[in-house]
């Protein structure tokens, strides 16, 4: 056929028209922000820096900085991204129709559990005991937790076990050096066959959430019951933390008690099988996508109880102890992580013919940020110098830091990494918004410390009930605040506020456990920055959280008294 439009082929082009000779580029690439990466994540930290020899473990500061340096080169920084993007898969059956529950990772997740084990922080307290060993393992995981957050989950599981398991001393002697080994040993086998291994948590039901006492999970003696004997379990959990785990700690009822009690379930039976702990499905999450977090059923499982009968909660309580301390962490480090990519924006980004750091009202909100940042900093590792020590001979100040502050930290610090995340995210703008880069990671990862591991009204209760059960711990406490507030008028006031507020009435308290809750921990970061940072910076801090200010919770209302860009300079 005759091709209608061959003459207008043949025609030479028209002025204006696109042609073979039209540019190939239509702009040139200017003003766009290179990564952040080849930094040393520990070193460029000053707050930390200091807190480390402050706390006690500056014996491990070589490691840290070692570290630190690794998890800033850009092959490490990718392994985040990739986890994220690669999310886990379940394959219930095998091609044969077998039952397998098998968990598949991308290769990402088991290089950053490789970096975890490696450092040693799923157990440094408990291989290497001694004195600042909490404050060293802390410091390490807060570096680990500016990269990547859903890794965590098992090894912080794995972590708050140990401490529980040393109670079951034969148990513990079989686990012991799979426990603390600092090999990443991914195998889905017998434990018997392994080199080392990882604890997850079963508390919640569908029905119960938080309150795991209407659980309905029930086990059922199989020779013997009581401390130590098997048992056979029927029930199901609603959120099974990491199912890939080794083991898995769980409470049920049994025939014999009401209460509920603690059983240690683990992936394989003594006799090589699976144990019947059925996976039904992999939770859809917001985020902390890395991770694999289950609903399952238990049709007859395998389990041992640990601790004594009906004292499950007590016995599992103490493993949510530290797993809250790693959630004050956490969110610490998403904070840490977000301010500096926000820093190094803005020395980089250019807009109105200066960079973005020069304009003041940038500077502001950076330095706002950077006091917030630096206030969970000293917080979380005073929260860990508590935790080095032991309870049952700790002075009555320390242990007012971990019974009292901790689910107090627990509760502010996780609520204010969500606000924190999301002003980080618009100080990069549009392209904070896209997945391409860290920010929306952060921004999805923020809000799960906060409900994980008791919600923020479980928290503040929690807060109240230490302060009732301990009232010499909580009044040593004040008394030591009060001695450092003698000279600063605003933190004065705020802590006689406080006493006026536990002092109240105790109808009254429940309903305003929050403000307690926020009153405790403002103060105690007011205190520790006042002991251990600049003065410009206890001060800026004190004068816009404790006292009568036009400032409210949005970043960036700092008075233009303070040095804006030397708060800033000493962040990052």
């Amino acid at each position: 056929m005759n091709d209608p439009h061959a003459h207008l082929r043949s025609l030479p082009p028209k002025e204006g028209i696109l042609s073979s000779q039209a540019p190939a580029a239509t702009h040139e690439v200017t003003n766009q922000v290179p990564p952040l990466e080849n930094y040393n994540f520990f070193e460029s930290d000053t707050a930390l820096v200091a807190a480390v020899e402050r706390e006690g473990a500056g014996w491990h500061r070589a490691a840290l900085s070692i570290d630190g340096a690794t998890l800033g080169e850009p092959a490490t920084l990718a392994l985040a991204g990739a986890a994220n993007r690669h999310e886990p898969e379940l394959f219930t059956f095998s091609p044969r129709g077998e039952r397998i529950d098998a968990l598949e990772f991308h290769p990402s997740w088991h290089q950053l559990l490789v970096l975890l084990r490696r450092e040693g922080l799923h157990a440094l307290p408990f291989e290497q005991p001694q004195p600042g060993a909490m404050p060293a393992r802390c410091a390490g995981y807060f570096l680990h937790a500016q990269l990547e957050s859903g890794s965590l989950c098992p090894l912080t599981m794995t972590f708050a076990s140990i401490p529980v398991l040393q109670r079951e001393p034969a148990l513990y002697a079989a686990l012991r050096d799979k426990l603390l080994s600092r090999e990443h040993d991914p195998r889905d086998i017998p434990l018997a066959q392994k080199r080392s291994m990882m604890v997850g948590m079963g508390m919640t039901e569908k029905q119960g959430g938080s309150d795991v006492r209407s659980n309905q999970t029930r086990a059922h003696a199989v020779q013997h019951a009581g401390r130590g004997a098997e048992y056979r379990l029927v029930g199901h959990k609603w959120f099974f933390s990491a199912p890939q785990c080794d083991a898995h700690l769980v409470l049920a009822r049994t025939d014999t008690h009401e209460g509920l009690s603690c059983f240690f379930v683990p992936r394989f039976a003594p006799d090589g099988t699976k144990n019947a702990v059925r996976i039904q499905r992999l939770k859809d999450k917001l985020g902390n996508r890395s991770n694999a977090s289950s609903e399952v059923e238990f049709l007859d499982a395998y389990g041992v109880m640990i601790g004594e009968e009906g004292r499950g909660v007590p016995t599992i309580i103490e493993m949510a102890n530290y797993t809250r301390l790693d959630c004050v962490i956490g969110s610490a480090a998403l904070m840490r992580a977000a301010l500096v990519q926000a820093i190094h924006h803005t020395r980089h980004r250019v807009a109105f013919g200066k960079r973005l750091v020069e304009q003041p009202l940038m500077s502001n909100v950076l330095a706002d940020l950077a006091l917030e940042s630096e206030a969970a900093t000293v917080l979380f590792m005073r929260l860990a110098r508590a935790f080095d020590s032991d309870p049952a001979t700790a002075s009555p100040e320390d242990r007012a830091w971990r019974r009292i502050v901790t689910p107090a930290a627990k509760f502010w610090v996780c609520k204010r990494a969500l606000e924190f995340t999301g002003e980080a995210m618009e100080v990069w703008g549009g392209n904070g918004y896209v997945e391409e880069g860290p920010m929306a990671r952060f921004y999805r990862e923020a809000p799960v410390n906060s409900i994980w591991e008791g919600s923020g009204n479980v928290m503040c209760l929690d807060v109240l009930r230490g302060i009732e059960r301990d009232p010499e711990g909580s009044q040593a406490l004040l008394a030591s605040w009060l001695a450092d507030a003698q000279g600063h008028a605003a933190l004065r006031a705020s802590l006689e506020r406080l006493a006026a507020t536990l002092a109240a009435a105790s109808d009254t308290r429940e309903p305003l456990a929050r403000r307690t809750a926020q009153q405790l921990v403002l103060a105690a970061q007011a205190v520790l920055l006042l002991r251990h940072a600049p003065a410009p910076v206890a001060d800026a801090f004190i004068s816009t959280r404790l006292a009568d200010s036009p400032c409210g919770r949005v970043y960036g209302t700092l008075p233009a008294t303070f040095d804006h860009a030397a708060i800033v300079a000493r962040a990052f």
